[in-house]
């Protein structure tokens, strides 16, 4: 019977399994929601990288277990993007070959026990590093960052309102790699599990020291989800008839999902008229989204809009980071045939400039964001830190309605509450949509994605400010501090080595070679 080291002797046998062994992470997310396998998800990967026989072959290990845990994150976007989905996934999966050039270096052969100790370090910066390159925009964002994974986890929450999502993922990677090293390096126990001990104290001084969200008041905001309606005209009827089931409900705000309004108001007054008619009959502003060609400048924009009694109170929040290939084509020039393959964005949306606080009255100030914005922890953490009492996501993932996005989309909201102390609404088009306490604690019910209804949410308002809040990102900044001083230690010991290994051996007065005991 062939042994398993004999069988991956073969590369392609070996890439599928990192590919495989890769995507298993996910299950921790929406909607399997297996939180608990995050703690030893990596295990499989970390094992099989650092049996790589070559630190290249552990680099195409980190590649093709990174393709593969995008693939699985994304696969929901195949009916959309077709092929185009495995060359995205394949893009940024290579973002994961250092990762695992990292842990054979770290991990690989018989490493001494002060190696397996740094590799708890190491290792988790390593990967924080490869998620902060990622959670840039223009490679698609932060979405599925492992973090994200513990949204529904208490102790999870309270370490992201230090250290955000980030804190909590280095520490999900910590555990496993010390699960890893009792697995494969029994003599490295002790390692293994100072790094299990620290990982828990940590977790047990954020719980008791990290500032508690101080709540003193509460507002009723309302969520209308119409589900999904053919056509722009009905979507709004229905929206509006939904919106009138809220009258003498004492709502202080009404809050559509994204693409609620499919006309620009301003060519649309009679759209902007009943609107503001709904207004003085709920006694309620209305944050609506129009996604519509506007009339006042080029080009199609997606814009968060407060209307009042009188009309569009002049409040406007133009989106400025677009989905790459639903809302923009990147690259378009290199990247347009994606159009040809699948369902990609036909004509660019317009981005907004800045970030805008509204104030909807009776001094409650809200920050809207739009879709997949509400993945971007810096966005709702600049609006806590400009003033915002409660953050606002419109959304609509109906294109994916029966996969796995829309609820994996909602559980964002509770991590960006936790991280900044405000409550958070998420209201979608079609479902999920949900709402947040400043804690991250869910408040009210869910609305699923066969959901239609006007639901109404008594909202906690809360003060003060989170460590995350007032010092933003420290924790993978500090991790590509922790990267750059182990290539420092690793470069300095291999100059030693090199310089050991040109000393000409001690010779006696016969010219021969001393040797021990001689």
């Amino acid at each position: 019977m062939k042994t398993l080291g004999h069988w991956l002797t073969s590369p392609w046998r070996r890439s599928a399994l990192a590919a495989v062994v890769g995507a298993l992470p996910v299950l921790a997310f929406p909607a399997p929601s297996l939180w608990w396998f995050a703690y030893v998800a990596l295990v499989p990967w970390i094992l099989l990288a650092r049996t790589a026989p070559t630190g290249r072959r552990a680099a195409y290990d980190g590649w093709w277990g990174g393709f593969g845990f995008m693939l699985a994150m994304h696969h929901w976007l195949l009916p959309n993007l077709h092929v185009f989905t495995f060359v995205v996934a394949a893009l940024l999966g290579a973002l994961w070959a250092p990762w695992g050039w990292l842990v054979c270096r770290m991990l690989g052969k018989d490493p001494s026990r002060g190696r397996v100790l740094a590799a708890l370090v190491v290792l988790p910066s390593g990967w924080l590093a490869v998620e902060l390159v990622r959670s840039w925009q223009g490679l698609g964002g932060p979405w599925g960052v492992l973090g994200a994974s513990q949204w529904q986890v208490e102790a999870a929450l309270r370490l992201a309102s230090v250290g955000g999502m980030w804190l909590t993922g280095f520490l999900v990677v910590a555990l496993n790699v010390a699960v890893a090293v009792l697995v494969a390096l029994r003599r490295s126990r002790v390692p293994a599990v100072a790094g299990l001990t620290a990982t828990a104290a940590v977790t047990c001084a954020a719980w008791v020291w990290s500032p508690r969200p101080d709540t003193d008041d509460r507002v009723r905001i309302a969520v209308v989800q119409p589900g999904v309606v053919s056509g722009p005209g009905n979507r709004f009827a229905l929206e509006e008839r939904l919106t009138r089931e809220l009258v003498g409900q004492d709502v202080g705000l009404v809050v559509w999902g994204e693409s609620s309004v499919g006309f620009d108001l301003g060519e649309r007054p009679d759209l902007a008229r009943r609107l503001a008619a709904l207004s003085r009959e709920t006694g309620a502003e209305i944050l609506v989204n129009v996604d519509a060609r506007r009339s006042d400048r080029p080009g199609i924009h997606k814009s968060s809009v407060l209307v009042g009694p009188d009309g569009p109170t002049g409040d406007r929040y133009d989106k400025m980071r677009l989905v790459p290939f639903g809302e923009y084509v990147p690259a378009r020039s290199l990247l347009g045939w994606a159009t040809s393959v699948g369902e990609a964005a036909g004509e660019d949306r317009r981005r907004g400039s800045r970030q805008v606080v509204m104030d909807v009255g009776e001094g409650l100030r809200i920050g809207p964001m739009v879709c997949f914005e509400s993945a971007f922890p810096d966005m709702s953490r600049h609006l806590a830190e400009d003033g915002a009492d409660v953050l606002l996501a419109q959304s609509s993932t109906s294109t994916f309605q029966q996969s796995w996005a829309p609820a994996q989309h909602a559980s964002l909201a509770a991590l960006r509450a936790a991280e900044t102390g405000r409550p958070m609404v998420h209201a979608t088009l079609t479902g999920v949509s949900a709402v947040y306490g400043p804690g991250g604690e869910r408040i009210g019910p869910r609305l699923g994605t066969d959901a239609r209804a006007a639901q109404v949410y008594e909202v906690p308002l809360a003060h003060g400010t989170t460590p995350y809040v007032r010092f933003g990102d420290w924790l993978p900044y500090t991790a590509l501090l922790v990267l750059a001083a182990w290539g420092v230690t690793e470069v300095l010991r291999l100059g030693r080595n090199a310089r050991g290994s040109r000393v000409p051996p001690a010779r006696t007065a016969h010219g021969s070679p001393a040797r021990p005991g001689r």
